[in-house]
């Protein structure tokens, strides 16, 4: 054997032990993908989930569907198409029943999901997009109005889910209003807002604001979740890609890291104190150390704009939506979560 072969060998050995123990450790493995080649090119938005049923929900968005596929098999089931533009849903198990948020129509559509009929309609004003549920009241609140509705200010309309009727609206300081993370141990509720750059926070007992958490230099604040425990709150910001961590009781930044462009869903995993980001191309798993410490783990490559996703804990499964471009076909990928 020659020299350079020789040199060569441990090398390549090493870069193999590498790639191995990079495989070994990596916080997410693929298990599954479920090819959608009825979708036209488009984004995705949200995911809800029916453990009882074993049925998973995803909107389809910009091709206006809901897709229902199946836990055990992953596999498209039903499909949902008197919509325009669905954005957030609930599902609520007790009820048999699926509320839509669709911004286009400006209404939460309700469901009953033995036969997916239609079985009502909340009228909200047009766009229509994200949506948070309260399990203590029933309530679920729905962001609407704002740009998207050519509107100067947003509104958060408070929906009672056991009438199906809209109790009150919060009217926001902003055009632009994103995610939702509630308090379950106290009544606040905190609120993306966009359009200035901060997180609200209000107290959903009176519905008035208690404190506005400026976010530093990065922009386009879209994504949160919210570790109660650790008294911790996760901002993801697009411009640049950003995870940011806020002592909630503060309100103060405590820590950023860079991660992915054009985040939409964020995810906290509090069983493994990890935080699931997914924006265009790549999901990153963060690992919480302890809430002022953070470390990324894993950035793993997906897909173009693949950045709607939902972590189930009960199943130890993460699942992405990956929309149709170009020569690729649309698709749900599943993930099985890895200690």
């Amino acid at each position: 054997m020659n020299k350079t072969k020789t040199m060569l060998l441990p090398a390549l050995v090493l870069v193999l032990m590498l790639g191995a123990w990079a495989q070994k450790k990596a916080p997410l493995a693929l298990s599954q993908s479920t090819p959608l080649p009825e979708l036209h090119d488009g984004d995705f938005d949200h995911f809800a989930v029916d453990l009882p049923g074993n049925r998973l929900f995803s909107t389809a968005e910009e091709n206006s569907k809901v897709l229902v596929f199946d836990l055990k098999t992953n596999k498209l089931i039903r499909t949902i198409s008197d919509l325009k533009a669905p954005h957030s849903m609930l599902y609520r198990p007790d009820l048999k029943k699926l509320f839509v948020v669709d911004g286009d129509l400006g209404e939460v559509k309700i469901y009953e999901t033995d036969a997916y009929k239609p079985v009502g309609t909340i009228k909200l004003k047009k766009g229509a997009d994200a949506s948070l549920y309260d399990p203590s009241t029933k309530y679920l609140y729905v962001v609407n109005g704002g740009k998207d509705a050519h509107l100067p200010n947003a509104y958060i309309s408070v929906i009672d889910t056991n009438t199906a009727k809209s109790v009150a609206d919060i009217k926001i300081d902003s055009n632009d209003v994103e995610g939702m993370a509630l308090e379950k141990a106290g009544p606040r509720m905190f609120v993306v807002i966009r359009g200035n750059n901060t997180v609200e926070v209000f107290d959903r007992t009176t519905r008035k604001l208690l404190a506005t958490w400026p976010l530093g230099e990065a922009k386009k604040p879209t994504a949160i979740a919210f570790d109660e425990a650790g008294h911790r709150l996760f901002a993801g910001t697009r411009d640049p890609g950003k995870l940011i961590i806020l002592d909630t009781d503060s309100g103060k930044v405590v820590s950023s890291l860079p991660a992915p462009a054009m985040v939409d869903d964020m995810a906290y995993d509090g069983d493994h104190k990890r935080i699931y980001f997914a924006g265009n191309e790549f999901i990153d798993v963060f690992q919480q150390h302890d809430p002022d410490h953070y470390d990324l783990i894993g950035h793993i490559p997906t897909s173009f704009r693949a950045k709607t996703a939902i972590l189930i804990p009960e199943l130890n499964r993460y699942y992405l939506a990956v929309p149709h471009h170009a020569s690729r076909t649309a698709e749900l990928r599943v993930y099985k979560v890895l200690p």
